[in-house]
């Protein structure tokens, strides 16, 4: 038995040293988290553009990778140079083939494509104004949506035909798909070139794949209206967003590689195109009525981060500029406004201090 002077005289046992707490990366992570990112609500430069069609089922904007933005307006077709501040007329077609009913540029930024009402389809060398050829494509009625893969450009008519053309070859028709009932008002090839989506007045998405010939591999049959906003996601493989016009005002998201439809979001209004950022994983959608806005979702909670108001009638066109930065949409109130929607826009300027403000030196375009 240990007295009570042993135990006083015993030697205490030494306190363990107390643990360094080290933090879990997940909630080291959230500490250091930068602030929310702020997102202007009003458009950084708004131009009149006259002559705008008010039609949802075309595709009359497009920005190119040369920071070349182009918009038809009836018979005519403009570029607007946002490195230099400078407008161009490209080409004003004949009143028996137009009007323009869609462009699209090349992936090099130097060749536009542009839809005729006639079914024609006219390729243009923009950096010397100059047209290489046109294209009998073999639509019985006007050239609605254009999508080019490479230097195959594909057409979808009103006809509901799609046809890739080979502009290299004389022979340009490569083959066709058949799958739409009605125009088809939307198409856009996936990051890899792989495949194909196309949406049409006939409420349908279809998914085809370049290497089956003409043999599609989804029918996406969901939507209750036509379907012209369609958007290949950057950061995540077979994931397509698409959106329903007028009656049907869904965004709805699609694995396209088994076709399940895994959500759908209402907004209440038609919409008329889809963005993805390719900074942030974010989704900009542009409306028609009631509030002719556009709106900013976080994905994949798709929680609304801003909605950006100024068009007084429908948004119909939307293009995102080769900094990934500013967003331009056109609306049927003839106005032409851009927003600094996605990333820093003062990062991107001190990036690149020798481009000037876009579209500082033009006010209005008829």
């Amino acid at each position: 038995m240990i007295s009570r002077q042993q135990r006083r005289n015993r030697p205490q046992t030494p306190t363990p040293p107390v643990a360094t707490q080290t933090l879990p990366v997940g909630i080291y992570q959230q500490q250091q988290r930068k602030p929310p990112r702020h997102i202007p609500k009003t458009f950084e430069r708004m131009l009149d553009v006259h002559d705008l069609a008010d039609d949802f089922y075309l595709n009359l904007l497009d920005w190119g990778t040369d920071n070349v933005l182009a918009i038809a307006l009836y018979h005519t077709v403009y570029l607007w140079d946002a490195s230099k501040g400078s407008t161009t007329e490209l080409v004003t077609v004949d009143e028996d083939t137009g009007p323009v009913t869609s462009i699209n540029w090349a992936a090099d930024g130097r060749y536009l494509a542009v839809g005729l009402n006639s079914s024609q389809v006219q390729i243009w060398d923009c950096a010397d104004c100059r047209r290489l050829r046109t294209l009998e494509c073999g639509h019985a009625s006007r050239v609605g949506s254009l999508a080019w893969n490479d230097l195959i450009l594909t057409t979808g008519g009103m006809d509901g035909k799609i046809i890739n053309n080979d502009v290299r070859v004389r022979s340009h028709v490569v083959n066709t798909y058949r799958g739409h009932t009605l125009q088809v008002c939307g198409l856009k090839w996936s990051g890899s070139g792989q495949h194909l989506a196309s949406g049409g007045n006939d409420n349908v998405v279809n998914i085809w794949d370049r290497s089956t010939s003409t043999q599609r591999l989804h029918r996406l049959v969901e939507h209750t209206s036509a379907v012209k906003a369609l958007a290949w996601c950057p950061f995540q493989t077979n994931l397509l967003a698409t959106g329903g016009g007028e009656g049907d005002g869904s965004i709805k998201f699609w694995n396209t590689r088994t076709g399940a439809c895994l959500n759908t979001v209402e907004t209440g209004s038609q919409v008329s195109s889809l963005l993805w950022s390719n900074k942030e994983r974010e989704l900009l959608s542009s409306h028609g009525f009631t509030q002719n806005q556009l709106t900013l979702w976080k994905y994949p909670s798709m929680v609304k981060m801003a909605e950006l108001n100024g068009h007084t009638s429908r948004v119909l066109y939307t293009a995102l500029s080769p900094n990934g930065c500013t967003v331009a949409s056109a609306a049927a109130d003839e106005r032409l406004m851009f927003w600094n929607v996605f990333g820093d826009p003062e990062n991107a300027k001190k990036a690149a201090p020798k481009v000037p403000e876009p579209f500082s030196h033009v006010n209005r375009i008829r």
